[in-house]
């Protein structure tokens, strides 16, 4: 599965890494996602989401029930 947010939709970034003589070597700034399940009392059932830390928030202060309607309205797959 994606490094990638299911809620906020936060991706990897990438940049340079420098050394002390300033080279510069390209890398990859990996998002914090972490898998979560939540009950969906609407659905009957637990689903498991891959969320960052800003995901989780989001969820906590919306609910469940309306963060899982607009991901149903993406399209999204649980």
């Amino acid at each position: 599965m994606s490094r990638k947010c299911q809620v906020t939709g936060a991706q990897p970034r990438f940049g340079h890494a420098i050394s002390h003589s300033h080279v510069r070597i390209k890398r990859r700034f990996d998002v914090n996602v972490q898998s979560h399940r939540y009950w969906v009392p609407s659905l009957g059932r637990t689903i498991t989401l891959m969320l960052s830390p800003r995901g989780i928030k989001t969820i906590d202060k919306r609910g469940i029930e309306a963060v899982v309607a607009d991901l149903r309205a993406k399209g999204e797959q649980f």
